[in-house]
């Protein structure tokens, strides 16, 4: 397993109450501005952290892609639990998404991208797979010392990520979550 991706053995710490009062999922994504039509994909799925409350708010599909077989059983097993059945899964890397072109209306991305090899890359397949007129939701882990998280060298600040966005044809607006970790509305420029 490659030493930056997230070992699926530590799962269960994506649910924890200290998560939960960080990262409050349905605050998040608010930033999304849902509507109950839209398709969405969240990239980097996990067990669902923040898949399980998207499929709550829309009708529509959503895309629940991880590189990791173990977290999609894991989200496949909560999803069957709560009633969900509108969830698709999908074993893909972020640099090669397999979803067509121009088929969600939101992309959610959460504490992914900077395990990705190149993130360039993967915002080039966010962009082909987003409509023109969708929103992309990024959060990730802010470049300072933390008991959590990635090591502070795999660490990408938000100024660096925003810039970094610009730069692969996004608009940027960058939103401090908390003391650890940031947020960044994009769109396609």
């Amino acid at each position: 397993m490659d030493e930056k991706r997230f070992n699926p053995d530590e799962a269960g710490v994506l649910y924890s109450e200290e998560r939960k009062a960080s990262l409050p999922p349905d605050s998040i994504i608010e930033y999304l501005n849902l509507n109950m039509d839209d398709a969405i994909a969240d990239l980097g799925a996990g067990n669902g952290y923040f898949t399980l409350p998207l499929a709550a708010k829309t009708e529509n599909q959503v895309y629940a892609v991880d590189i990791e077989p173990r977290m999609l059983a894991l989200l496949e097993n909560l999803a069957e639990k709560e009633g969900m059945t509108n969830i698709r899964y999908i074993e893909s890397d972020l640099e090669n998404i397999q979803l067509n072109d121009c088929s969600v209306d939101k992309v959610m991305a959460a504490f992914v991208i900077h395990e990705v090899p190149d993130p360039a890359e993967a915002f080039r397949e966010i962009k082909r797979i987003l409509k023109p007129d969708g929103r992309f939701l990024l959060l990730e882990w802010e470049t300072v010392e933390t008991e959590i998280g990635p090591p502070l060298e795999d660490k990408i600040s938000s100024a660096d990520m925003a810039a970094l966005l610009e730069q692969n044809g996004f608009t940027a607006e960058i939103i401090q979550l908390n003391e650890k970790n940031y947020g960044i509305i994009a769109k396609i420029a």
